[in-house]
């Protein structure tokens, strides 16, 4: 397993799961009893964003000189990462928001995720889901149907606009991720 430890060093897995777990924490103290969608969301978003931040080493043609096939790495690795933080979150919010919309969101943001990664490198990995997060926050209600576009992730959870969207994203970020990797 040592390529196992050299990939977690590369990636500085244990400091991306660090910030993973401290920052639904932080947001949920700081939120106190005003606990809502909205700062669910925004505390999904920002340990989503903290830990994609690892999406790639430091040499990332050294990544590609690899004698193994990264994709299933690439995939496992993002899956992990969103499973991670959807499970603290849910973990930390004590049964406040439903699942099922901390589950979309969760697939959504680590789609947008690795699209960030795919387009700007993994060092950049957090600036979609975290920019979709803030324009969520600040996007006005009307026009209607433009709303439910953009706010997505604050829209309950028998709303299936917001889960084609999320299902797409993930699929568009996963996919673009795990094949083609971090741009050099």
């Amino acid at each position: 397993m040592r390529w196992l430890t050299l990939y977690a060093r590369s990636r500085r897995l244990p400091a991306s799961f660090a910030a993973l777990v401290l920052c639904p924490v932080v947001i949920r103290v700081l939120a106190g009893a005003d606990w809502s969608v909205v700062f669910a969301s925004l505390a999904l978003g920002a340990s989503i964003a903290v830990a994609a931040t690892g999406l790639s080493g430091q040499d990332v043609d050294l990544d590609r000189t690899a004698a193994f096939g990264w994709f299933p790495r690439r995939l496992v690795h993002l899956v992990m990462l969103g499973a991670l933080a959807v499970g603290v979150l849910l973990a930390v919010q004590a049964s406040a928001i439903p699942a099922p919309v901390i589950l979309r969101d969760g697939l959504g943001l680590v789609g947008l995720a690795g699209l960030a990664a795919f387009a700007f490198g993994g060092q950049f990995g957090w600036t979609f889901p975290l920019l979709w997060i803030v324009v969520a926050l600040f996007a006005p209600h009307d026009p209607e149907g433009l709303y439910e576009v953009v706010a997505w992730p604050l829209q309950p959870a028998d709303v299936a606009l917001s889960w084609w969207l999320a299902g797409a994203l993930f699929l568009a970020g996963a996919g673009a991720y795990s094949a083609a990797g971090a741009p050099r």
